[in-house]
C-alpha cells in the first residue's frame, strides 16, 4: 500500500518497475513521474465506502434520541471506530503519494491500527452485550447495565488508543528494518500480539456465541411450547438464529482470519502481494458490519427511512421481534 503501512518484498525490485513494490508505500524512482500502486487505488476505494457507509449509522444514531439504549451504544461504537478506520485507509493514500515523511507514516499507522483494534472490540462487546440481554433477560433493562456498557466503552477506546499510540512512542521499525513485520512500520512482535489478541478475542465470541445459540433455542421452545406452536413452527425460528449467528461469525472470520495468519506467520521478506491479498479482505469486515448489526436493526431502520421519505412502511413499523433475531 502507501508508506504509511509499507511491506517489504524479499529482494530488491528493478528500478523499472514500481507499482509493484510494497502495499502501503510507493516507491520514487529517480525521475519526477509517480506510479500509483492499484493495490493502494482499490484500498483508497474501500476506505471511502466504509467512510460513507458508517458515517450514515453514526449521525442516525446521534441525531435520534430514542437510539441511546446500551445496545446502541455499542452499535455507534462499531461504526465510529470503522469509520476512523475508513478516514484512515484514505489519509494513509493521500500521504504515501503527497506528503512522504516518517511523521505522517507512524500517525496514519497508528490512526488505522486504533480504529480497527476498536472496531474488533466493539464487535465483542456486542457479543457480551446478546449474550447480557438474553441470560439476564429481566435485570437486562437497569441502570447497572448502562454503567457497565459504559464501562466497557471506556476500556475499548483507552485500550485501542494505547495500541495505536505504541509505534509512534517507538515501538517501531524505522530503524531496524530486520525487525519489521509485513506492515512498515510495525514491527514482528507488534503484529504477533496483535494477531495473538485476536485469536483469543474470536476464540472468546465463538464461546459466547455457542451459548446465545443455545438460551435462543431455549427460549423458542419455551414460546413454541405456551403458545402450543407445531414443532415445525420450533425448528424455523431455531434454525433462523442458527444460522444468523454463523453468518456473523463466519463473515468474522473470513475477513480477518487470513491476515491474522499470515501476519503470525510471514515478515517483511514476503513478496507484498500476500500482504495485500489477506489485508484486503480485513477492510471488507468493516463494509460489513453495518449490515449486519445496523441496518438488520428495526429501530434504526425506522430512523432511516424516516430521514430518507419522512415515512416508515408498515411491514418496518409492524414487525415483531422473535427470538431469532439475535
Amino acid at each position: 500500500m502507501n508508506e504509511d503501512l509499507q511491506v517489504n518484498s524479499s529482494r530488491p525490485p528493478p528500478e523499472n518497475v514500481t507499482a509493484a513494490l510494497s502495499p502501503l508505500s510507493p516507491v520514487r524512482d529517480s525521475e519526477p513521474e509517480l506510479v500509483v500502486n492499484p493495490w493502494d487505488i482499490v484500498l483508497c476505494t474501500s476506505g471511502t465506502l466504509i467512510s460513507c457507509e458508517n458515517a450514515i449509522v453514526v449521525l442516525i444514531i446521534f441525531h435520534n434520541p430514542s437510539l441511546r439504549a446500551p445496545m446502541f451504544l455499542l452499535i455507534g461504537s462499531l461504526a465510529l471506530a470503522d469509520l476512523l478506520a475508513g478516514v484512515g485507509l484514505i489519509v494513509n493514500f493521500i500521504f504515501a503519494y503527497l506528503l512522504q515523511s516518517e511523521a505522517s507514516k507512524l500517525v496514519t499507522v497508528g490512526l488505522i491500527v486504533a480504529s480497527f483494534c476498536a472496531s474488533i472490540c466493539s464487535l465483542l462487546a456486542i457479543t457480551v452485550d446478546r449474550y447480557l440481554s438474553l441470560y439476564y433477560a429481566l435485570t437486562y433493562n437497569s441502570e447497572r447495565t448502562v454503567t457497565f456498557t459504559y464501562v466497557m466503552l471506556v476500556f475499548l477506546w483507552g485500550g485501542s488508543m494505547c495500541v495505536g499510540l505504541l509505534p509512534i512512542m517507538g515501538w517501531n521499525c524505522l530503524e531496524d528494518e530486520s525487525t519489521c513485520s509485513v506492515i512498515r512500520p510495525l514491527t514482528k512482535n507488534n503484529a504477533a500480539a496483535l494477531s495473538v489478541s485476536f485469536l483469543l478475542m474470536f476464540a472468546l465470541m465463538l464461546q459466547l456465541y455457542i451459548q446465545i445459540c443455545k438460551i435462543v433455542m431455549r427460549h423458542a421452545h419455551q414460546i413454541a411450547l405456551q403458545h402450543h406452536f407445531l414443532a415445525t413452527s420450533h425448528y424455523v425460528t431455531t434454525r433462523k438464529g442458527v444460522s444468523t449467528l454463523a453468518i456473523i461469525l463466519g463473515t468474522f472470520a473470513a475477513c480477518w482470519m487470513p491476515f491474522t495468519l499470515y501476519s503470525l506467520i510471514a515478515d517483511y521478506t514476503y513478496p507484498s502481494i500476500y500482504t495485500y491479498a489477506t489485508l484486503l479482505p480485513a477492510t471488507y469486515n468493516s463494509i460489513i458490519n453495518p449490515v449486519i448489526y445496523a441496518f438488520r436493526n428495526q429501530e434504526i431502520q425506522k430512523a432511516l427511512w424516516l430521514i430518507c421519505c419522512g415515512c416508515v412502511p408498515s411491514s418496518v413499523a409492524q414487525r415483531v421481534r422473535s427470538p431469532s433475531d439475535v
